[in-house]
């Protein structure tokens, strides 16, 4: 009785729209009012999902992803991307897509990225002759490339839950993300030839120098980061740092974008943001510490098991379940609840942890730009003032090219595990 409470008010209180956070906490209470378990437990196990070094990650790349945005480093990248990639049929829809996998590695959030590269490229699509649904949609859904490629939010809280490096879990992203990204640039270029979208004049080598020298603060974030860590010079908690002091630096005296007057908001944000995550973390500690006591991580696991002990199977299913999961629930929340049960099953049948850390991670990503309630979907057609049942029918060939990617990462463990082994040792 007590889980059918659980489970009941968590899918209630989420078809009406309740914040994830509050869905799982209110939910959470409830069972404990139920069971007459004492309501200590609350504040105990919230305090112990959020008492770790690891997570001091994500307030910085947080500080250094909003510093970075307020420094007109959005605008340089799609300069950048334009002139390499706009002379091409469908141009500026492949320039969406190579301006998100840049900035991927600014500022490791999807939506983060839908924000800031939609509310430039999706009216300025439309301006040139694109249409507006498949404006959003190309928006969307490259934007899920962006947790993906280093760094990555979702990467640390893998890294933390299986108490693996940060930095292997970095590096093992990057194959995988340009492999996405790159895929979504194949699709949007069929169908720009299909629906013969327009093409900009090819850029002078002066002109992609010139732009290239204007990004180059931003790749250069990036490799500071990923040199850091795996050179040994600072641990991921203290590369969040550097990036953050790096990023200020840039936004206000080289893109002269930031200025003082604005910290204090960004200060504000960042701060919101990190509350907002850690809210969400400490409360879903708690939903799945009740999962854990009812045994629920090993019915399922017993369950997928009990279909087929075959690895190619039981990957399939592990795959299904997260693509499910992840079209209703947010991905740091579904991440903490079912990574660790999962990732019982996965080495199970041999997986390398990092391995079905990369492929869980995609796999969540796919679910923030597909219906219904896929976050980046909202905020494209938001920013496109669209409906949203025209930007979800665009997107279907996005998903489609994505689902290709994500079976190619499931199933051929080297697209995750080759660059980390070659980089840092087996």
């Amino acid at each position: 009785m007590e889980l059918i409470v659980l489970f009941g008010v968590f899918l209630v209180l989420m078809l009406v729209g309740m914040p994830i956070a509050f869905a799982l906490g209110i939910s959470s209470v409830s069972f404990l009012l139920m069971a007459d378990i004492s309501l200590t437990i609350v504040p105990q196990r919230m305090f112990a999902g959020i008492n770790s070094f690891v997570l001091l990650c994500i307030p910085g790349f947080v500080l250094a992803g909003n510093l970075m945005n307020a420094g007109n480093i959005t605008e340089q990248i799609i300069r950048f991307s334009n002139a390499l990639v706009g002379h091409i049929r469908g141009g500026l829809g492949l320039a969406n897509v190579a301006g998100s996998m840049i900035f991927g590695g600014v500022s490791g959030t999807a939506v983060a990225d839908t924000a800031s590269i939609g509310s430039v490229m999706i009216p300025g699509m439309a301006r040139s002759g694109y249409d507006k649904p498949f404006s959003a949609a190309v928006t969307a859904a490259s934007s899920t490339v962006g947790p993906i490629i280093p760094p990555s939010l979702p990467m640390i809280i893998c890294g933390s839950l299986a108490s693996v490096s940060v930095g292997r879990m970095f590096i093992a992203g990057a194959v995988p993300g340009l492999l996405l990204g790159l895929a979504m640039m194949v699709t949007t270029y069929i169908l720009a030839v299909k629906r013969g979208y327009p093409k900009e004049k090819r850029a002078t080598l002066g002109q992609i120098l010139s732009e290239g020298r204007s990004a180059f603060w931003a790749l250069l974030m990036t490799f500071i980061i990923l040199y850091g860590i795996i050179g040994g010079f600072f641990t991921a908690t203290e590369a969040s740092i550097v990036a953050s002091v790096y990023a200020l630096i840039v936004g206000m005296f080289i893109y002269k974008g930031l200025t003082w007057r604005q910290l204090p908001a960004i200060f504000a944000d960042t701060a919101l943001t990190t509350a907002a995550l850690m809210l969400l973390v400490g409360m879903a500690n708690l939903f799945g510490w009740i999962l854990t006591t009812q045994q629920i991580p090993a019915i399922i696991a017993e369950t997928i098991l009990g279909i087929s002990d075959n690895p190619i199977v039981v990957i399939l299913i592990i795959n299904l379940l997260l693509l499910f999961v992840g079209m209703f629930m947010e991905t740091i929340a579904a991440l903490i609840i079912l990574f660790p049960t999962l990732l019982g099953v996965a080495t199970g049948i041999g997986m390398d942890p990092i391995h079905f850390a990369v492929m869980m991670v995609l796999n969540l990503m796919v679910g923030l730009s597909t219906p219904p309630v896929g976050v980046c979907l909202f905020v494209a057609s938001s920013i496109g003032n669209l409906p949203m049942l025209k930007v979800a029918r665009a997107i279907v060939p996005f998903l489609v090219c994505n689902l290709i990617v994500l079976l190619l990462v499931a199933y051929i463990p080297a697209i995750s595990l080759w660059l980390p082994n070659l980089i840092m040792g087996q």
